[in-house]
């Protein structure tokens, strides 16, 4: 029996090298890995040796020989095969150890040239990966290094691998494939690899099992992005217990509101809404602020900072169960206040970067929906007054404040902001103006001289004339309606000031 190693990795291979041998494998390698199992005490042959030619182009070519594919490729059942493997002097290779050089580390690494990322490109790794796992009936192929443990143990005892076992090494051989061609596609692709390609593949890498998915008879996993970096998928659990599916949907939507204010800001989400919103150059007056903007529903919540939080802001915190809190960092004495928290898991995360993140993905019946995030990049400068009143430059930045805002909240979504503070919203709603009632409900007083926001136009005037009887006086909304005189009409008729955007920020 003969098995060819060729790795990248070689966590594990001397001692999966040594069962090999214990098993009376012959040892066939190449390169470093063969020097790694040398070091070892171990008999091995060089490829070179199997193929009669050297590794050429500074290692580029040593294994694309019909001596190694033919040897592997080749099916021990049919007899013009075994006869043609005999007419050239091919021996049988019966299990391949092979895992490939780390292309989406090299190509996203800090300065990382495209001369970089192009020399960690594996070719020979993967053909034999792929050769292999075509052939499994007949060729073992172990692709990750977590595999030799067990691999080990059925060596040991001399069961050999059952049918199901090689096909699920070779299923884990294709993954391992796949994943790595997305990585390059997406890279090769850069920034414009978006939402219009003729085909598109994701790479995505389990990070972690979860309990379950949104109810407890859904199975659920966590992902990340092969050539992306930090973002939820990466962030750091420093206290608490593990994030369940809710868990991330929530941390996200939290990171992803303050993520959008250069300001400092905090943010309370509840199933996704930031349900309380602020900005403050003091972080715990940011906090209390957030909080107060629906302090019922902040209850079991998840509370988002955009900047380190501090000593202070953690004290303002106690007496509010929140189940998770995420930031960029926290001073130690900040982390020694929380980790007191039995039940609030306490996040560190790291701004998203790299290839990819610059697309949102859903899946839908049949497929997939890809389009490219929602900018926060909004130009206020650009808007336009419409109304005979202009607001005031306190309500243009509550204006301001109040259209960020709506973009993090689920449509129709409507805002109402005071201070650079959200004072209620309305959510989710078919129907705009409930959306609008409910925030004016959830606003209460404060809604008195606040400015409203809206992700989408106003169809009707109903909308304004709801607004205004609550004392809103500034409205930010898109414009583009047929009844966009009306309401015009409405809110000059009640004093009201109202911007158009020219554009829109659902979020279904």
């Amino acid at each position: 029996m003969k098995a060819l190693l060729s790795v990248y990795d070689k966590t594990g291979l001397a001692g999966f090298a040594r069962a090999l041998a214990g098993a009376g494998y012959e040892l066939v390698s190449t390169g470093g890995t063969a020097r790694e199992i040398a070091d070892a005490g171990l008999d091995v042959a060089e490829v070179s040796d199997l193929t009669g030619s050297p590794e050429i182009l500074g290692g580029r070519v040593k294994t694309l020989h019909p001596a190694v594919h033919g040897g592997i490729l080749a099916r021990r059942e049919l007899a013009a095969h075994r006869a043609e493997l005999d007419a050239h002097g091919i021996a049988p290779i019966d299990l391949v150890v092979c895992n490939l050089y780390p292309f989406s580390q090299a190509a996203t690494a800090a300065g990382a040239s495209l001369e970089d990322a192009l020399e960690n490109i594996d070719i020979g790794g993967v053909a034999l990966i792929r050769a292999a796992a075509k052939n499994f009936p007949n060729v073992v192929v172990l692709s990750s290094p977590s595999d030799y443990g067990w691999a080990s143990e059925r060596l040991a005892d001399g069961g050999g691998f059952s049918m199901d076992e090689r096909r699920e090494l070779a299923r884990k051989a294709f993954q391992h494939t796949a994943l790595y061609d997305s990585a390059a596609a997406l890279y090769l692709a850069g920034e414009s690899g978006g939402a219009s390609r003729e085909a598109l593949t994701f790479g995505f890498e389990r990070e972690a099992e979860l309990r379950y998915g949104e109810n407890p008879h859904q199975r659920a996993a966590l992902y990340s992005a092969a050539l992306a970096r930090g973002g939820v998928a990466r962030a750091e659990r420093l206290h608490g217990i593990p994030m369940s599916y809710t868990n991330y949907l929530d941390a996200d939507a939290a990171w992803r509101a303050v993520s959008d204010f250069s300001e400092q800001a905090a943010a309370v989400v509840k199933h996704t809404n930031a349900c309380g919103l602020a900005v403050h150059e003091d972080q715990p007056t940011a906090y209390r602020r957030a909080y107060e903007g629906d302090a019922v529903s902040a209850y079991g919540g998840v509370v988002g900072f955009n900047r380190r939080v501090t000593a202070a802001t953690a004290d303002a915190m106690r007496g509010v169960l929140y189940d998770i809190i995420i930031a960029p960092d926290y001073d130690e004495d900040a982390l020694a206040i929380l980790r007191r928290r039995r039940r609030t898991r306490v996040i560190r995360v790291e701004p998203e970067s790299g290839i990819g993140a610059n697309l949102d993905l859903r899946l839908v019946s049949g497929g997939a929906l890809v389009q490219t995030p929602d900018s926060a990049d909004d130009d206020p400068s650009a808007w336009r007054v419409a109304t005979e009143r202009a607001p005031s430059d306190g309500q243009m930045r509550d204006l301001v404040f109040a259209w960020k805002a709506a973009k993090h909240i689920k449509s129709n979504a409507i805002t109402i902001a005071k201070d650079g503070a959200l004072a209620g919203m309305g959510a989710g709603q078919p129907n705009r103006v409930v959306s609008v009632r409910l925030a004016l409900r959830a606003a209460g007083d404060k809604a008195k001289g606040a400015a409203l926001a809206s992700d989408a136009f106003f169809p009707f005037a109903d909308n304004i004339e709801t607004a205004a009887a609550g004392g809103v006086a500034a409205i930010v909304q898109p414009g583009g309606s047929m009844r966009d005189g009306d309401c015009v009409e409405a809110a000059n008729r009640l004093g009201v000031s109202m911007l158009f955007t020219g554009t829109r920020h659902f979020r279904h």
